[in-house]
């Protein structure tokens, strides 16, 4: 008889708490009540009704926007901020510059809004921009907190690079630039792509910064899901959530699949250097 294995039990006991709930989601949203607590057999009739409506595929296109050009955005200014902080040994007030950069790491996401919610509010009285507040300062905001995430990934993929390749190209006659768009751009490039991912994933998931520097029409789809579960769960947002799922599930799919498929290839051609 086998004994009993604690971390195997928590194990499983840890999946089921998280995926479960997930699973419950999934099958309400092809519930064709318009109770979500209430069974009444399976439709998809809540499908139909989620992309015929208007003002939440709005709010989608919106996050999605926002999303995409914060994660750009953050990815490069992370990727300066990672430079300077790796290469550049010492400087006059390097330790106040890496603090800045990590603030938003530790700071409470209500002290983060705030505080850009009176930042923009004196901008405008001062300079007069932003005209107001939307999809523009929603950007900046994201990107503020977005790029210290990504400067923690780049930054530690920057430390484990050996600077050797980079200075034996210098020394065969390759300028800084040249240096740093062929051999460091591609060594970092697997970190460069997961601040992506992280920021755009952090942009898309935040409500609490976007409703404080939010502004009429331009509202985004946390912020819609949260006024919508307010006045009651639809069963609409069931059927958005699934989608989310589904999509982040062929993503993440896909991704140990090629990533398999590269590793076995790997272990292939080391296997036939190794006979030959």
């Amino acid at each position: 008889m086998k004994s009993f294995n604690v971390s195997r039990f928590f194990f499983w006991v840890g999946i089921l708490f998280l995926y479960v709930p997930m699973v419950i989601l999934v099958i309400y949203s092809f519930n064709s009540s318009r109770l979500v607590t209430v069974w009444a057999g399976w439709s998809t009739q809540w499908y139909g009704e989620l992309f015929a409506n208007r003002q939440l595929m709005a709010s989608v296109g919106r996050s999605l926007q926002v999303a995409f050009f914060s994660a750009c955005s953050a990815t490069v200014f992370g990727m300066l901020a990672s430079i300077v902080v790796v290469r550049i040994r010492r400087f006059r007030g390097k330790s106040l510059f890496n603090s800045m950069i990590t603030a938003p790491l530790v700071m409470p996401d209500v002290i983060i809004g705030l505080s850009l919610l009176l930042l923009f509010v004196s901008m405008q009285q001062w300079v007069g921009w932003p005209p107001s507040r939307g999809l523009l300062t929603i950007w900046i905001a994201h990107t503020t907190f977005s790029m210290a995430y990504a400067t923690v990934v780049i930054s530690s993929r920057l430390r484990e690079m050996d600077t050797s390749i980079e200075e034996a190209a210098q020394d065969l006659g390759a300028t800084p630039l040249k240096t740093f768009i062929f051999i460091t751009l591609p060594l970092i490039s697997p970190a460069l792509l997961s601040a992506w991912l992280l920021a755009f994933t952090l942009s898309l998931d935040d409500v609490v910064i976007a409703s404080f520097v939010t502004g009429p029409g331009a509202t985004t789809l946390p912020i819609e899901v949260l006024s919508s579960v307010r006045r009651g769960v639809s069963p609409q947002i069931n059927a958005l959530a699934t989608l989310i799922i589904l999509v982040v599930s062929l993503v993440a799919f896909s991704s140990w699949y090629f990533t398999r498929k590269l590793e076995m290839k790997r272990r292939a051609e080391q296997r036939m250097a190794m006979e030959n």
